[in-house]
């Protein structure tokens, strides 16, 4: 693979062909929200991380400056953000404070969850009055439809992302939590893809490890679970994307845990998760983060899906061989797993792929397997099989490789988790 100065270009020329002059993004360049949100409007409300946090104050003064310089009024106070995960309770709360403010642009600034978060208030606000029940917006394209029918459209979104991971700022998809279920479900439409985003790269070097590496990971299953899924037409871009956002993010992961104000690191590390925006663009995750949506009350998001794509690996691994044999080359130049993967075929091929991944989390003090995180118990794994056959998760299933559906769900999927919770390949059933 290339040195990380030709990955950086090549994820930067994609990321312009994927966006772009809707996307400013780069190092130290959080000065030019403003200039942004002036294309949407003048009159802006703010949803916010940072607040009670350390570095709250110096981020919103921020906000404000490069609002002001470009001439954009504040509607209101900032709205406070989301908690972990997005819940509906969060959801409600920043939708009533926006439609206090009546704002002609919404700016969303922080990681993930408040940017999801504030996709689905300002979709609500849109039909609140006609559809108040927010189970009538998940799924595939049903904001839109529901737009379409009443002759309405959303205020525009202007987001500004604070942490390399989930790439909200970019893409169609709002994951909200319901906190009564500990389920989570997806927005998944073209309406909420915001018109502007921002990253500063440079803004993550306060991350924490954990962050740090949940997001990272979540990146990569972003890229890996849409390259294990790809198919016709997408898959040359597919295949650029994917594992040129893979690479950058195995190579420099540990660099960026272990010397956090390292900005090449951070750089790699942001480009290679927002080219897991661009892949989910393009297709759509599946086992991993389907299995995920179920494990919100003891796992973060990023870390469930990076926990079960091995197990999910050996499983689809009869069917995407070309695949494993271009993510296994680089988990090994980056020293995880050197073998010599020409000599493998099928489930051989992804035990040693799903090992090199193990390998890799181990190196940076990863769990493993779900037996080893703390609250999980049987009633996850019976979540997570229900959820599966779900219609509001079945695109889920319909990315998978292999071809599934809700009727085998327990006969395949039940093992896949079984074999994660113990650590045990065998216990993977591969279809025929």
């Amino acid at each position: 693979m290339a040195d990380m100065t030709e990955q950086s270009r090549r994820a930067y020329a994609l990321l312009d062909e994927f966006k772009g002059g809707a996307y400013v993004r780069g190092i130290h360049c959080f000065g030019r929200l403003g200039a942004l949100v002036a294309e949407m409007g003048r009159r802006a409300s703010v949803v916010a991380s940072g607040f009670g946090k350390p570095w709250g104050a110096t981020l919103h003064e921020a906000i404000g400056c490069s609002l002001a310089a470009a001439e954009v009024s504040l509607c209101g106070d900032l709205v406070r953000g989301a908690r972990p995960n997005a819940p509906r309770e969060d959801v409600f709360r920043i939708a009533d404070a926006l439609r206090a403010q009546d704002a002609e642009v919404v700016v969303a600034v922080g990681g993930g969850s408040v940017i999801d978060a504030a996709k689905a208030a300002v979709a609500y606000n849109a039909l609140r009055d006609i559809h108040p029940d927010l189970d009538a917006y998940f799924g595939v394209g049903q904001v839109s439809a529901l737009l379409e029918a009443s002759g309405r459209s959303m205020k525009p979104i202007v987001a500004a992302q604070l942490a390399s991971g989930s790439a909200a700022h970019l893409t169609k998809y709002s994951n909200i939590t319901s906190l009564t279920t500990a389920q989570k479900l997806l927005i998944v439409d073209g309406a909420m893809v915001p018109p502007r985003s921002i990253f500063d790269y440079a803004m993550t070097a306060t991350a924490s490890r954990d962050l740090t590496m949940d997001g990272a990971l979540d990146g990569v299953a972003h890229c890996l679970e849409v390259l294990y899924g790809a198919a016709g037409a997408s898959l040359d871009r597919v295949w650029r994307v994917s594992l040129t956002g893979i690479d950058l993010i195995v190579r420099h992961l540990k660099r960026a845990c272990e010397a956090p104000d390292d900005l090449g690191a951070r750089e790699a590390l942001g480009l290679g998760t927002d080219l897991g925006g661009y892949a989910i663009m393009i297709g759509g995750t599946n086992g991993a983060h389907l299995t995920s949506f179920s494990l919100v009350d003891v796992l973060s998001h990023g870390r469930a899906c990076a926990m079960m794509n091995p197990y999910y690996t050996v499983f689809f691994a009869p069917a995407i061989e070309d695949q494993l044999r271009a993510v296994g080359a680089i988990y090994g130049n980056a020293g995880y797993g050197r073998i010599d993967l020409r000599r493998l075929r099928g489930r051989d091929l992804g035990l040693a792929v799903a090992e090199a991944m193990l390998a890799h989390a181990r190196d940076l003090g990863f769990p493993t397997m779900l037996s080893e995180v703390p609250g999980f118990s049987d009633a996850h794994i019976e979540r997570a099989l229900e959820a599966a056959k779900s219609a509001k998760l079945e695109m889920k299933l319909r990315n998978m490789p292999v071809p599934l559906s809700a009727e085998r769900v327990d006969d395949y999927l039940g093992p896949v988790l079984e074999a994660a919770r113990t650590g045990d390949f065998d216990l993977v059933r591969n279809m025929s």
